[in-house]
């Protein structure tokens, strides 16, 4: 009986520790990105591109003032920068009550959350604060980003992973092919 209560004393204590250590990382992300951010627009606004592996990886300051992938190039006008301040807001808020009702959830999802958050609060206090967001790691052959998008992305790969949607399946749990 003392063993079980033990445990369960253990299991509460790492929960608590765990979620100090993901409100962290949240942190912690948040900040990393708005201190490049600042070291971009310090040392590569109106600068050169700086090339890190040629052919590959330069860093180059751009401006973004649409959402990813250009989605919202065909929309202009006035209404624009509320429409990128209050849509990504409301999809913050739902993901944080996401968030805590799954609260409970493998570490593995929780890391995922902390991560889509603090991409998320990042690029949205960027927009807040400067009416577009500042990118400027370019991967050759793909859009110039940030550290708060990279944040975004691979908390999207860990929650497809813990959701079991990138898992392995062997052939046999697949189903058989409707006969004809």
């Amino acid at each position: 009986m003392w063993n079980i209560r033990f445990e369960l004393r253990v299991t509460q204590a790492m929960s608590r520790h765990l979620h100090a250590i993901l409100l962290l990382l949240l942190a912690g992300m948040v900040g990393c990105d708005h201190a490049t951010k600042q070291a971009a627009v310090v040392h590569l606004a109106g600068q050169r591109v700086v090339e890190i592996i040629p052919g590959v990886l330069d860093l180059r300051y751009t401006q973004n003032h649409d959402i990813a992938f250009r989605l919202l190039s065909w929309f202009d006008g006035p209404a624009k920068l509320p429409v990128l301040v209050v849509t990504p807001s409301i999809a913050l808020v739902a993901l944080a009550m996401v968030w805590w009702r799954r609260r409970h959830a493998p570490r593995l999802e929780q890391a995922a959350y902390a991560l889509l958050i603090s991409g998320a609060v990042g690029n949205l206090i960027d927009r807040v604060a400067r009416g577009f967001v500042v990118d400027f790691i370019h991967l050759h052959h793909w859009p110039v980003f940030n550290v708060a998008d990279s944040a975004v992305v691979v908390g999207a790969l860990l929650l497809a992973i813990s959701s079991g949607r990138l898992r392995h399946r062997p052939y046999e749990d697949l189903p058989a092919p409707p006969s004809t």
